[in-house]
This record gives structure tokens, sequence and C-alpha cells, in this order.
């Protein structure tokens, strides 16, 4: 055993007395009561850092502040970026939780509190892995630079504009000068299963509209007027209609130009996770599943893109019947995109298409309410096979390489600024209640990311710059 994996074993206890004070801070950043609790949050951190001497700033932003700390640089080695994020959700429904959200208590192995998975312990995991090198041997084998923020979970406002590259006199130089790097690290996510880590390679994209369509000028009679103007309700439902076929596939013209396909190497290793379709649908309470013809559950969730409505308005909602023809009708809606296709490109094709199938008497208004592109990192990428080493390391076997149908925008924001892509490490599981009551972090799983992160350290020093 390598002397910072002696030295995490011997840490265990105060790693989780640590984490505990950290998680009593209820650092909701949406909240305006709870600034100075987000506040409290990011000075905690940044003290930790300072402990380790790394060079540590709490940069203020029209929001929360940033907490960034950085190692010297190493010559000849990768300088490697750690993101993550201190502030948490709300706690609501207070009631729903079993034991109270910012009081951390530990059930059968298990960390109960706001937190806990969502970011502060899997985020802590980096730190605590950088401090084991650095008190056994003085000295990283990388340079590290921790980019933590305090507005992830209300929209990044801060974030985006430190991202957004302006020179700050206050740091004598860009904010991406500031943060310059090789690779991006990510722990928010989850391992593939219990006891099967997994690093995450891509993300699927999003656009997400509102389509919004107004006839009369106020609600009509359905007796008086029906069949004689045109109803919103109806045009609405005609064209959601139209944007999936039988087969399950999206008919925008042009949607399926730029997909990346799945290669045949990726399609088996998807199939050799022996996915459980029966399993999955007894989860969910459904008793069948659709989707794309032509391809497996996790393929369709996974890899491939996909639209659904994610809500519907109109007419009378009330109790009871009433009679009537609607003035307006709207959807919100969301395509979930695949690496390779551009959502600027996809909506300029979406928007003439609704405007030939809006019907005459009815006037369209196409809202964009944000997009992101999806992203992927080559398998044979060096530091891919670095992170698959580090994760044997530490968990004892071996990550499968898995993909998320969800989105992380910031991914994308680093891809475009600085030019380098993701190492999405997750350490939890899909049942840590990550936005819900009893949101909860396996503490093995807590102290095993922590030495997969060390590992991740020595496994990326061996790579040259």
């Amino acid at each position: 055993m390598s002397n910072f994996a002696n030295y995490l074993t011997s840490q265990r206890s105060r790693f989780e007395s640590d984490l505990c004070d950290w998680l009593k801070m209820a650092s909701v950043s949406t909240d305006p009561a709870f600034a100075g609790e987000v506040q409290r949050a990011a000075n905690w951190l940044a003290d930790r850092f300072r402990d380790l001497n790394l060079t540590t700033r709490i940069i203020p932003t029209v929001g929360h502040p940033i907490v960034y700390a950085e190692s010297p640089a190493v010559p000849g080695a990768p300088t490697v970026l750690v993101y993550g994020h201190y502030d948490v959700q709300p706690p609501d429904p207070l009631n729903e939780w079993i034991t109270p959200p910012f009081e951390p208590t530990v059930r059968d192995g298990k960390l109960y509190a706001r937190g806990a998975t969502d970011d502060k312990g899997q985020m802590l995991t980096h730190l605590l892995g950088a401090e084991a090198w650095l008190k056994t041997t003085g000295q990283l084998p990388v340079q590290l630079k921790f980019l933590i923020e305090g507005e992830e979970e209300c929209g990044s406002q801060g974030l985006n504009e430190f991202l957004a590259g302006k020179y700050d006199p206050a740091l004598g130089q860009s904010s991406l000068d500031l943060i310059r790097s090789d690779i991006v690290v990510i722990s928010d996510s989850s391992q593939y299963g219990p006891g099967q880590p997994a690093v995450t390679y891509g993300l699927r994209g999003i656009c997400y509209y509102e389509l919004r369509l107004s006839g009369p000028r106020q609600d009509l009679h359905s007796g008086s007027f029906g069949g004689a103007v045109t109803n919103p309700a109806n045009a609405l439902a005609q064209i959601l209609s139209a944007f999936l076929d039988k087969s399950g596939r999206i008919q925008v013209p042009g949607f399926y130009d730029d997909v990346l396909p799945l290669t045949p190497a990726e399609r088996q290793q998807f199939a050799d996770l022996k996915f459980d379709d029966a399993a999955f649908m007894e989860s969910l309470g459904i008793k069948a599943m659709t989707g794309e013809e032509g391809y497996s559950t996790l393929e369709r969730r996974w890899a491939r893109p996909t639209f659904d409505i994610n809500g519907l308005w109109s007419g009378y909602q009330g109790e009871g019947a009433k009679t009537v023809l609607p003035a307006r009708a709207g959807a919100k809606f969301s395509f979930r995109l695949v690496p390779h296709q551009d959502p600027q490109k996809i909506h300029a094709s979406l928007e003439a298409w609704l405007k030939k199938l809006c019907p005459p008497g009815i006037e369209m208004e196409l809202v964009d309410m944000h997009s992101a592109p999806g992203s992927v990192v080559p398998l044979e990428s060096p530091y891919m096979q670095a992170a698959r080493a580090a994760i044997t390391r530490g968990f004892g076997k071996a990550p499968v390489f898995i993909r998320s149908g969800g989105s992380i925008p910031v991914v994308n924001t680093f891809a475009q600024k600085l030019g380098i892509g993701t190492l999405l490490l997750g350490w939890g599981q899909d049942d840590d209640n990550p936005h819900s009551p009893n949101e909860k972090f396996l503490l093995d799983d807590f102290h095993r990311g922590s030495a997969a992160s060390a590992a991740l350290w020595d496994e990326l020093g061996k790579l040259k710059s």
C-alpha cells in the first residue's frame, strides 16, 4: 500500500467528522435567507485549502463567491482543473426527512444530510486526495486547480460571468488564464450501480422550448364557434403529434444529419452491462417501454437524441364541464441532443418546420428557453485510461465506461472556452436522493472516492503535459 493510501486509511474518522461539520452549514444558494450560511461554507472550504498551503482566493461574483485554490506547477506534468460546488438544494419538504437535513446522521453506513452526495461529499474527496499527497510527500505529482462555485443549484450566474474570460485587476490576469488546464475533473454524479464504479465519457445536450399558439382574442363558446374558428388546442395537438413517427424517429427536417453514431464497440460495451429492462420497468411502475426502434434501453437513454413534451396548457382546467374554444394553447418541450448536433442549426430547422405546420387562423411564437450541445471524450484518451487505472486502485474493481442522458452545461463551457475535455467520475449511487428528502452518501464510497482521487493524481502525473 502506498504512503498516501496508508494516510487516507488512518484519517478516515477525521475525514468523516470534517464532512459532517461542512454539511451542518445550510448553504442553500437559491434562498437569500441562507446567504450567511453560504458564505460560511465558502470560508470553511477556503480555510481547508489554506491549511494545505495552496494559493487560495475567495472570488466575489454578482451572487455567491467562487472559491479558487491552486498548487504549484509541476514541470512536464499536466495541470488538472477540479470543478465542484459547495451550495445545496433547498431541503423541502422537511416533514419527509427521517432526520433533520442539516444534522448529519449515519445509518447503516450511509451519511444522511443535504449536500452529502450533491456535491460536498464528492467534491471533498478531491481535496482529501490532494491532502494525502501533501502530508506524505510534501508535493503533488500534478498541478491542481480547484474551481468551486456557490451557485450551481440556482443558475451559476457568477460562474458564467467568470468564465466569460473578462480581465479582473484583482486577479492580475484574465479568469480563463487563471484556470488554464489540460483536463477537468468533476465528481457530481453516480456509479453504474452498487459495487460497480464507472467513468462517464459522454453527455447528451439539450434544446428546451416553449411553443405558444394564439387564435381568437378571447375564449369562445365551442357550440357557437366550433367548426368555423381554428381551435389553438386542436392546432397544438396536431403539431405535437407530428414530431415523432411510429418508429420513434424525430421528424424535424435534418435533425439526424450530424448525429454521432455509436460504434460497434460502444454498442457491445453497453450490451455487456446486462441492463435489466424488467427491473427498470418495475422500479418506475410501468408495464412497457417505447423508443426509437433498433436501439436498446441504455442506447436510447444515453446516446440517441430524443423529443419529449414537458408541459401542456390550454382551455378550462377546473371542476366539471365548460364548453370553451380556448383562445390560447401552449407546450414546453425539449430535445436531448447527442455529440455533433448543433443547437443553432436545429433551432433554425425547427422554426421553419413549425411555421409550415401552423394552420391558418393561428399565430405562433417559439421561445428558445436554453440549449447546450452534447459532449464525448474519446475512450482512447490517455486521460480516460489514467482515470480507469486510478478508479481500479481506489475501488478495487475496474470501472465501466458509460454515458449519461442528462446535461452538464459547464462541461461544454470548459470545452468551448479552454478547449479541454472533462473526466466525469461519480462516486454516488442512483438512489442517493440528491434533490430529494433523505439525501445520502455511502461512507465507504466516500473513502473509496478519496483513494481513487489520490491515485488519479498519481496516474495523471505519469502523462506528459
